[in-house]
């Protein structure tokens, strides 16, 4: 067949580039019209005119149809049992009704796609750390920058707070409560706040969820006012040796909502891949830079409000991991309050004297309370 096939192709194109007669007729484009052609017409400018004839020009027309009629029925041969497998059972019943199903059974798994949480982790502080609502006046008196009334309404403050007795407050700024120290508020000090509470919360929660720091695939980090470079993701990175193409993101300056806006960050994506994977959450506050030390009311609240502390969790959309998640995350919800209230209601700045700090509005509540009617 395929020598047939290798006489015809070659030979075609020659006989057919004979060149035009002298009497004007049509140039010959096939075997067939050659046939015709050649009693009246011999090609004599070709290579093969020497050993061309009559008959063995009849014979390569005959190879021609031989060829075609033998790719033809093969052709039909093969479509023919084709058809014929289609109608019959390849599998038996029970065998296609179990692949269907596992298929339909793929499709809804792959459609769900959950977010498991395999472990939380909090940070307990040490004693050393722990103060009063007594010793955080002491301690905003010794900072020797508050004037009476500002040291009363932060006093107040304290009452009405619902806070304990026992709060922690970075060591950067406990220890102005012994004898000849003075407050430390440098990066050294924000660092060792900053690694102390992350450190332990991560560690923690990957212990809790028996996964191994190079198990995890993204790692979201966010803390609103202590941004430091390297980031705290890197932090972490190359304190528990996470792996190298880990997808990290270090977010700041979003309040009190980021540790939300983190989850849902983690949960898009970890739906981006394609065979699953793990992610760790880390939400904080460092409180050893951002202590106001001037006197505006709207400013001062912060120095009551807030304490040390962080969460951490570990994430999972891996099946594999659902018998053993606590919580599965069913969705999340998110509003962004777009007025100019909304936008002010937490501003950093600095105050009239130039000191920094971050100066809560009246319109909070009525803002946050607006964001869950949305929600």
């Amino acid at each position: 067949m395929m020598a047939l096939l290798f006489l015809t192709t070659v030979l075609r194109p020659s006989i057919c580039s004979l060149s035009e007669p002298t009497d004007g007729r049509p140039l010959v484009t096939s075997i067939s019209d050659f046939v015709v052609d050649f009693p009246r017409e011999r090609p004599s400018n070709t290579w093969f005119a020497p050993f061309l004839s009559f008959e063995v020009v009849l014979l390569l027309l005959f190879l021609d149809l031989l060829a075609f009629n033998e790719i033809r029925d093969l052709f039909v041969r093969v479509i023919g049992h084709i058809a014929n497998l289609c109608k019959e059972a390849l599998f038996s019943p029970a065998v296609e009704t179990t692949a269907v199903v596992l298929v339909v059974l793929a499709w809804l798994l792959r459609m769900d796609n959950p977010i498991y949480l395999l472990s939380f982790a909090t940070f307990k502080a040490p004693d050393s750390w722990k103060v009063s609502q007594a010793e955080i006046v002491e301690m905003m008196r010794r900072q020797g920058c508050f004037t009476e009334d500002s040291i009363n309404f932060m006093k107040r403050l304290l009452e009405r707070s619902g806070t304990g007795q026992s709060t922690a407050w970075p060591p950067g700024i406990v220890q102005c409560l012994q004898d000849g120290k003075e407050t430390d508020r440098s990066m050294d000090a924000s660092r060792k706040e900053a690694e102390t509470v992350i450190f332990d919360i991560v560690e923690n929660a990957l212990r809790k969820a028996d996964v191994k720091p190079e198990e995890i695939d993204v790692l979201v980090i966010n803390c609103s006012l202590f941004s430091p470079t390297p980031s705290l993701c890197a932090m972490v990175i190359n304190k528990f040796g996470l792996r190298g193409d880990v997808l990290s993101f270090n977010l700041s300056g979003m309040g009190c909502g980021a540790s939300l806006i983190s989850v849902g960050l983690a949960k898009d994506l970890l739906h981006r891949r394609s065979f699953g994977g793990k992610a760790l959450v880390v939400s904080t506050e460092v409180i050893t830079p951002n202590l106001y030390h001037g006197n505006e009311r709207g400013f001062l609240l912060q120095n009551t409000l807030f304490r040390c502390g962080g969460a951490a969790m570990v994430l999972s959309n891996k099946w594999s991991d659902g018998r053993r998640a606590w919580y599965k995350l069913l969705h999340t919800v998110r509003v962004q309050g777009t007025t100019e209230e909304a936008y002010n209601c937490v501003y950093e700045a600095e105050d009239e004297e130039g000191q920094r700090g971050v100066r809560l509005s009246k319109d909070i509540v009525k803002v946050a309370g607006k964001c869950m009617e949305k929600n």
